[in-house]
């Protein structure tokens, strides 16, 4: 018997680095810029600013690892992580929250692990966690819907952006998530803590929140065009989705009190954005189509169970790091079949006849 290499069933790759970046960024723009409509020039700011700081440190570390710069940063790759942090920070967050959270996910979340394609955690989540752990109040300072016609004026913003004039305004509040759970540490019970936070307004997007936890019908829609595209696959968000529907839809049924419905558990907080845009990064997802499902499922679940019974109203950004921290032992068990060289694990001859 002899054994000869064959090269396996696979079709060229069109794709480049450069044009799959533009089109979740181009996905990415409808949220993004309602969310810019409803919370004014200082949101608009604090995105310049994390997508300035993230191409800075990128050409700073590529300069320091004796790489060209240009090259690089041309395939969008550290746009998109600047956009993806100005997503998961309050519209109204101080400057410097935006730039040290792009240089988290620059530097530590990327660079340190060798660069694109290399890294274990998703850059844009570990930079939101390690804000939100470092520098809770800032993190937390949520705002009201501020519309360009109606909130501050661009002169004005500066000051908000560049002094945390926010803090003394008056206008800050929780989200839907955190008013749940602050109103259950007040003994309040679920029907009257959602009273003055509907599910229709997550919906559309007319509620506080960070840029990326706005419009949920916008980051659908934007996800579902990647998918039509061929961009990402349904099986991670779909399980994602699934999961967290389902088990809230459980609870809820069993405690109607206490447990939040899947309606405003699937329009509440960045569900959206990381299904589509987060968990489907490719570098720190699963291989296979059965990897992919486990690790929907597993995101799904500890979304819930963070939630539910976390000291933090939002589980996505602590879901999507440990599903990361998961995903090597779920390809070194699940693995995609090789083509051609083996049968039940075992070698088979493939000598032409």
């Amino acid at each position: 018997m002899s054994i000869r290499p064959v090269s396996g069933p696979h079709v060229t790759a069109v794709r480049s680095i450069d044009h799959i970046m533009r089109k979740v960024i181009i996905a990415l723009l409808p949220s993004a810029g309602f969310g810019l409509l409803l919370f004014g020039w200082p949101a608009l700011y604090l995105c310049v600013i994390t997508v300035i700081a993230a191409l800075l440190c990128e050409a700073l570390c590529l300069k320091l690892k004796g790489v060209a710069a240009l090259p690089v940063l041309r395939d969008g790759s550290a746009i998109l992580t600047g956009l993806l942090v100005a997503m998961t920070l309050p519209p109204w967050a101080p400057w410097w929250i935006g730039a040290v959270g792009s240089a988290i996910a620059i530097v530590l979340g990327k660079q340190v692990y060798g660069g694109l394609g290399q890294n274990l955690f998703n850059p844009a989540m570990l930079a939101r966690v390690a804000l939100l752990i470092s520098f809770p109040i800032e993190m937390t300072a949520w705002v009201d819907v501020k519309p360009l016609s109606t909130g501050p004026g661009p002169l004005e913003s500066l000051a908000v952006t560049f002094s945390g004039s926010v803090l003394t305004d008056g206008v800050t509040g929780a989200t839907t998530l955190g008013a749940v759970k602050t109103g259950f540490s007040q003994n309040r019970t679920l029907p009257g803590l959602l009273d003055d936070y509907s599910g229709f307004l997550a919906w559309i997007g007319w509620e506080r929140g960070s840029l990326g936890e706005t419009s949920s019908l916008l980051l659908l829609l934007g996800g579902i065009w990647l998918v039509r595209q061929g961009i990402i696959q349904w099986v991670i968000p779909l399980s994602l989705l699934g999961t967290l529907a389902g088990l809230s839809l459980l609870f809820h049924l069993i405690d109607s009190q206490h447990y939040l419905s899947p309606w405003v558990h699937l329009n509440s907080g960045a569900v959206m954005l990381v299904a589509f845009f987060i968990a489907t990064d490719y570098v720190t997802s699963p291989n296979t189509p059965l990897g992919q499902l486990l690790f929907g499922i597993g995101c799904g679940v500890l979304i819930f169970v963070i939630r539910s019974w976390g000291s933090y109203p939002e589980g996505t950004g602590f879901a999507i790091l440990l599903m990361n921290a998961a995903t090597p032992l779920i390809d070194h068990y699940i693995r995609p079949r090789i083509y051609g060289r083996y049968r039940n694990g075992k070698p088979i001859d493939i000598t032409p006849p």
